[in-house]
């Protein structure tokens, strides 16, 4: 890592908080609206731009060759009652430094512990966001069975206009929708329902490569179509996956 990008925030830079940013989201820890803030920086400071990249190296470099263990129930029950996960939010009172420290500490923790297996970023990215989605008040910004509500209420939020079908009729209703942040930009989610599960559908524009994987649990299926990027997440089994994507990937009526 360069000097200056290892030096860290210092008062008054004016990049202290992106800096904390960056950490966040190597975490998983941004919402929304701090992802775009972030990105919509990155594009014209070479400086964040580096200390980016340099951390996300270092994080890829750690999870070479380890593998993945499971935390005991009694670690992750005190976990959950020391310390439940939300969306960071970032103001003045927050202490820069000591939480860009903390921050450090925390990624060298986690990584040290549980390291995910070696699936394409975009894959392992969405079963990762899909898992935050999970907790509560998390998974959807706009409620509504009617595409004809979803669709509109991504106007203005995203530079594209993502597909909206619904699937009821064979008993994949579509529940509504949520701005994300994957593949380095804000992107759109679709979310279904089969049963008791729930269908996270990730849709943004262009043609990356991708292949089906199970992570963590989650089976992951990925394609790309109309020039948008698709990748549906769920705990769902993989035939009905594999019915609900030939059900997006079918002609629009």
């Amino acid at each position: 890592m360069s000097a200056d990008a290892a030096s860290g925030p210092t008062a008054g830079d004016p990049c202290a908080e992106m800096h904390l940013l960056v950490q966040a989201e190597l975490d998983g820890e941004l919402d929304t609206a701090s992802a775009a803030a972030l990105a919509a920086h990155v594009a014209g400071c070479e400086r964040c731009a580096t200390l980016q990249s340099e951390l996300g190296a270092q994080s890829a470099n750690l999870r070479v060759g380890l593998t993945r263990h499971a935390a005991p129930a009694s670690l992750r029950s005190a976990i959950a009652a020391q310390q439940p996960r939300r969306p960071m939010r970032w103001g003045g009172r927050w202490n820069h430094a000591a939480s860009f420290g903390a921050g450090m500490a925390l990624a060298a923790g986690i990584a040290a512990f549980a390291v995910l297996p070696s699936h394409g970023s975009v894959d392992a990215d969405s079963v990762a966001a899909h898992i935050r989605a999970l907790q509560p008040g998390h998974l959807m910004d706009v409620e509504s069975t009617d595409r004809h509500t979803v669709k509109p209420w991504f106007n203005g939020r995203l530079d594209y206009a993502p597909p909206v079908r619904d699937f009821a009729a064979q008993g994949f209703p579509l529940i509504g929708g949520r701005l994300d942040y994957l593949a380095g930009r804000p992107v759109a989610v679709l979310i279904y329902r089969r049963d008791k599960h729930l269908i996270d559908l990730f849709i943004w524009p262009g043609v990356r490569s991708g292949a089906d994987a199970t992570i963590q649990g989650y089976n992951v299926i990925a394609w790309s179509q109309d020039g948008m990027n698709f990748r549906a997440v769920s705990d769902l089994n993989t035939h009905e996956m594999a019915d609900f994507a030939k059900l997006v990937q079918s002609p629009s009526g």
